[in-house]
C-alpha cells in the first residue's frame, strides 16, 4: 500500500465532510512543520510569511480536489475507468458537476489573497536583508520558533474554515441548492472586493511612501495620506473586511438545510448556529489577531514609543480612527 492509500484510508471517516476537512487542516500542520525544520536550523524567517500563503492555496486545492482524488484511487484500486477532473470553467457556468460555482469562486478569491499578501511580504522581508523584527526574541529558541510555525498553521486553518467546511460538503447535495445567485452570494463577494480593494491600496500607499522617503522626496516620519487619513490601519481594516466576504457566501450555504446535512449536524437552532460559526470563526479570528495580539497593539506601541510627544502625531491620533475609516 502506497502513502497516498494508507492516508487516504486512514482519514477515510463514515461522513464524507470530515473526509475531506481533516486532511485539508493535517496540511497545513504538515507543511508549517517541513518549512520549519530549515528555518530553525538557519534561524532565519525569510519563508515564513511565503510558506503560509503556500499553505493557505495547498489546503484550499486540495480540499476541492481531495473528493476526485479518492474516486480516482478508488478505482485504479479495482481496475476501473479514473472519473474525469472535475471542469473549472463549467463549474462557474453552473455545469460544473461535482463541483459547485461557489467552491470555485472562494477557493480562487482565497488563491489570489495568499498569493497577492505572500509576495508582498516576501519581497519586503527581502528588501530588510531577510529578518522581520516579530522574530528578534524567537528565531533563536527552536521550541518558540517552532511554535510560531504551528501558530501559523492555526491560524491559516481557522481563517480558511468557511472555504474548507464549504468544500468539504458532498457534491451531491449541490445540485439541491437554489441555482440563483442569493443575498448572501452579492453581499459575500461586494464585501470580499472592496476588502481586497481597500488593503492592495493602502499597501501600495505605504510602499509609494517608504521609496520616496528612501529618496528624500518627504522628510515625514509617519504617513498620514490617502486612506491613512482616513484609518491608522485601513489594511488592517481591508483584510477583516474581506474575511467577512468569505465568511458570508460560504455561510449562506453552510447555515441552509442543505449545508447542515452536508456537515452532520441535526438542524435546528443549535445546528443554524454551529454553522454560522464554523462560517463566522474566520473574520473573528482575524479581527482577534489584529486588534490584541499582533496587529494593532505591536503597532501603535511601536509609533507611540517613537512619536508619542509629537504634537502632529498626537493630532492625527485624535482625529483618525484606528481601524473603521472615517468618512
Amino acid at each position: 500500500m502506497t502513502v497516498l492509500n494508507s492516508i487516504l484510508h486512514a482519514t477515510n471517516f463514515s461522513r464524507p465532510f470530515l473526509s475531506t476537512l481533516v486532511p485539508s487542516i493535517g496540511l497545513a500542520y504538515t507543511i508549517q512543520g517541513l518549512v520549519a525544520i530549515p528555518s530553525i536550523i538557519a534561524q532565519t524567517e525569510r519563508f515564513y510569511d511565503l510558506s503560509g500563503s503556500i499553505t493557505y492555496i495547498s489546503c484550499t486545492a486540495l480540499s476541492l480536489y481531495l473528493p476526485t482524488i479518492r474516486a480516482r484511487v478508488a478505482a485504479a484500486a479495482v481496475g476501473s475507468a479514473k472519473p474525469a477532473w472535475p471542469s473549472i470553467l463549467a463549474a462557474l457556468a453552473g455545469n460544473g458537476g461535482r463541483l459547485n460555482w461557489r467552491q470555485v469562486a472562494l477557493s480562487a478569491a482565497v488563491s489570489i489573497w495568499a498569493t497577492r499578501l505572500g509576495t508582498y511580504l516576501f519581497s519586503r522581508i527581502s528588501s530588510d536583508n531577510g529578518t522581520d523584527s516579530r522574530f528578534d526574541n524567537i528565531r533563536s529558541s527552536p521550541p518558540k520558533f517552532l511554535g510560531a510555525f504551528f501558530a501559523q498553521a492555526t491560524w491559516v486553518t481557522l481563517c480558511l474554515m468557511p472555504v474548507l467546511a464549504l468544500n468539504s460538503l458532498p457534491a451531491s447535495l449541490f445540485s439541491t441548492l437554489p441555482a440563483a445567485i442569493g443575498l448572501t452570494d452579492i453581499l459575500g463577494a461586494l464585501l470580499f472586493i472592496g476588502g481586497l480593494s481597500f488593503e492592495v491600496t493602502a499597501d501600495r500607499q505605504k510602499d509609494k511612501w517608504v521609496q520616496e522617503k528612501k529618496t528624500k522626496k518627504h522628510s515625514e516620519e509617519f504617513l498620514t495620506r490617502g486612506l491613512w487619513s482616513k484609518s491608522r490601519h485601513p489594511n488592517y481594516f481591508g483584510e477583516v473586511t474581506l474575511w467577512t466576504g468569505i465568511a458570508t457566501l460560504a455561510g449562506g450555504v453552510l447555515v441552509s438545510n442543505v449545508g447542515q446535512v452536508g456537515i452532520g449536524l441535526a438542524g435546528g437552532p443549535l445546528g443554524t448556529a454551529a454553522a454560522m460559526a464554523m462560517a463566522g470563526v474566520s473574520p473573528a479570528f482575524v479581527a482577534l489577531l489584529l486588534f490584541k495580539v499582533s496587529g494593532i497593539p505591536l503597532s501603535e506601541g511601536k509609533y507611540d514609543k517613537r512619536y508619542g510627544n509629537r504634537k502632529d502625531y498626537q493630532e492625527w491620533k485624535k482625529n483618525t480612527p484606528v481601524f473603521f475609516p472615517k468618512l
